[in-house]
């Protein structure tokens, strides 16, 4: 039995085990997993390294309109080939629905920034923030069908926040469809009184950023979007949580038996709200939704994702560049209300989460595994096809180099932002090699995948999401 590309001499580790084995590839597909597997055209030298499945991110944004002016620093080509170099072959970006717009014309607008552009595969999660009669009614339903099953929804943002009554008939649909609805957790009004009350006392520098969205305001909107899901009894997955006291809102819905699902990420590990206290304009690299907290809700985070209340880590990657097009928009100067929201981190989630979690003794490789690739595919309607290293799987693999030691900075990045949050972050543990679908993308941390390569995914219904 021959093979396309033979993995040879590495630590195989999937969620549930980890083991020693060559990794056999046919077509695209794990063929063999085993010792002496014989001949390839390709062999790959894995010894002394980790053959983990390749990371998916279910939580980024890409080449999405962000207001007048205001462009997202990476389109389609630069984000998945910055997601290659850190260990990721599949990501689930977000389709911008913008109020007035068709939401069948929204998808077919972000398919032609994508095609032709990626070299990792892509699925698209939709955004409702006009949920007319004719999107619930016609345009959702049929592209659920289609294979777009999960959507989302927000509760703060001008021209994105919906209220009570929206989000409860997006719910409807989603239980009639059996979509997975996610969540945007922040009270609006609160956020706007806080606003406000700082704009008049002249509190205007970035850093208040933090100070107008604390943590009630978050609790509250988590706490609200569980019991309109529990109304409706349809599962919910509550997204880039914070703090301690969101994260066990999801934890208290989890042991009522209810189908609440929690995510977090990177920038609420190693990120502080003193990271937004820089001299000038400097804060305004580090403000995001919901804002990094302190240490407390940094360990808290660390516990949500040990005890399984997180069971996915995404980026949330939501890049601009500091000049006058992202963070240093003229408007933005004027107060933080007007900071584009979102940080950087596709290309650095992974190695963050190794390093400070399997490396630290916080979570184990197994757990590594879960939270970076095998759970997004189950609960994205992707596994087994994605998400774990098994035959008749994608060979979708990154190849990890588990004692390297690196500091982050952004001359070593490959996204289209021209700074990184994680500036000077010191790391053990670095993907070196991806492959998508046998396919090598990054080798030994060089570009030979082909842009274009990447596919589409149509995705089946969550398992979480479907009725009995």
């Amino acid at each position: 039995m021959t093979f396309d590309t033979i993995i040879r001499g590495g630590t195989v580790a999937t969620a549930s085990d980890t083991f020693a084995c060559d990794v056999g590839i046919r077509n695209g597909r794990v063929a063999a997993l085993g010792h002496d597997l014989g001949d390839a055209k390709e062999i790959i030298d894995a010894s002394g390294r980790l053959v983990l499945p390749g990371g998916i991110d279910s939580h980024v944004h890409i080449s999405q309109p962000s207001g007048p002016g205001i462009v997202m620093a990476d389109d389609f080509e630069s984000a998945t080939r910055a997601a290659a170099f850190g260990g990721n072959t599949t990501v689930l970006p977000f389709c911008l629905q913008e109020r007035g717009q068709s939401l069948r014309q929204a998808v077919k607008d972000y398919h032609a920034k994508a095609e032709g552009n990626c070299y990792i595969d892509v699925s698209f999660h939709l955004i409702i923030s006009d949920p007319t009669d004719q999107v619930l009614g016609q345009e959702l339903p049929a592209l659920i069908k289609d294979g777009y099953t999960s959507f989302k929804v927000f509760m703060t943002y001008e021209d994105l926040a919906l209220s009570d009554r929206q989000i409860l008939d997006v719910m409807a649909v989603a239980r009639e469809t059996q979509a997975l609805m996610m969540v945007h957790a922040e009270n609006f009004d609160a956020i706007r009184f806080f606003t406000d009350r700082l704009e008049r006392a002249g509190q205007t520098a970035p850093h208040f950023h933090g100070t107008s969205r604390p943590i009630p305001v978050e609790r509250e909107a988590t706490h609200r979007a569980i019991a309109l899901a529990e109304l409706v009894d349809v599962p919910v997955m509550i997204v880039h949580v914070s703090n301690r006291e969101a994260m066990e809102e999801i934890r208290r819905a989890q042991q009522r038996g209810l189908k609440v699902f929690g995510e977090t990420c990177p920038q609420y590990l190693v990120l502080t709200e003193k990271d937004m206290e820089g001299l000038n304009m400097e804060g305004a690299k580090y403000v995001c939704s919901p804002p990094p907290r302190d240490a407390a809700s940094q360990a808290a985070c660390w516990e949500g994702l040990q005890q399984g209340v997180f069971s996915v880590f995404s980026s949330d990657h939501c890049p601009f560049r500091y000049d006058e097009t992202g963070k240093l928009a003229p408007k933005g100067r004027t107060s933080f209300r007007w900071v584009p929201n979102g940080i950087p981190g596709i290309e650095t989630r992974l190695p963050i989460l190794f390093s400070e979690g399997v490396v630290k003794g916080r979570i184990d490789l197994n757990r590594f595994v879960a939270l970076s690739s095998t759970n997004h595919a189950k609960t994205y309607g992707l596994y087994p096809r994605k998400g774990t290293i098994a035959v008749g799987a994608d060979a979708d693999i990154a190849i990890w180099d588990p004692t390297r030691e690196a500091t982050i900075s952004q001359n070593v990045l490959h996204h289209g932002a021209d700074y990184t949050p994680y500036e000077g972050l010191q790391v053990t543990g670095w993907p070196v090699t991806t492959l998508v679908r046998g396919g090598i993308v990054v080798a030994d941390g060089a570009l030979v995948g082909r842009r274009g390569a990447g596919q589409h995914l149509a995705r089946d219904a969550s398992p979480f999401a479907k009725q009995s």
